[in-house]
């Protein structure tokens, strides 16, 4: 039996605001910023959600620890980009949910000493929670904001209690009763 975290109306609502900091503009904008930002923070990490901004990122030689991507953009298939030096590891999670196997395979990406691609079959935009979760202090989860920019969230343990409770308010269910 699977079970998952299904998001509610209020927290569809209440998620389409930036969890971290905003840097608008386009993606050769917002990766000026992010570059700086980098200087400034030295995270331990870096972990980025989602295909568009995480392309952009490796073509600008910066390498997250863990990309996490479904192959699509505003939910319309593209072809895979190069990732090379990346693990892929495959896990499901449909969209508006984070199953338990999502949450497993980010935290053992986590655990690992090289670099990792989560490929997800579904969706990948609530996996940004998980990952602010199971990241170290310190690190950088990285998503992109459409037809805004960058949210950049840095992990410290004020954020992690915030999104604790988002996750705590989702509805918990069985993938039976979905059906």
């Amino acid at each position: 039996m699977i079970q998952i975290h299904l998001l509610t109306a209020d927290l569809r609502v209440q998620l389409k605001s930036p969890l971290g900091i905003l840097l608008k503009g386009s993606f050769s904008q917002t990766i000026k910023k992010f570059e700086k930002i980098l200087k400034t923070k030295k995270p331990s990490m870096i972990i980025s959600v989602g295909d568009a901004l995480s392309e952009v990122l490796l073509k600008n030689n910066i390498f997250p620890k863990i990309l996490i991507i479904d192959h699509k953009i505003m939910r319309k298939p593209i072809a895979p980009f190069a990732t090379e030096g990346y693990e892929t590891v495959k896990v499901k999670n449909n969209p508006g949910t984070i199953s338990n196997e999502s949450l497993d395979i980010v935290e053992s990406a986590l655990r690992r000493n090289n670099k990792v691609k989560i490929v997800v079959e579904g969706e990948e935009d609530l996996l940004a929670l998980v990952a602010i979760l199971s990241a170290p202090k310190n690190s950088l989860v990285v998503y992109g904001q459409p037809h805004e920019g960058m949210v950049v969230v840095e992990v410290t343990p004020q954020k992690k209690n915030e999104i604790r409770k988002i996750v705590a308010a989702m509805e918990y269910v069985t993938l039976e009763k979905l059906k």
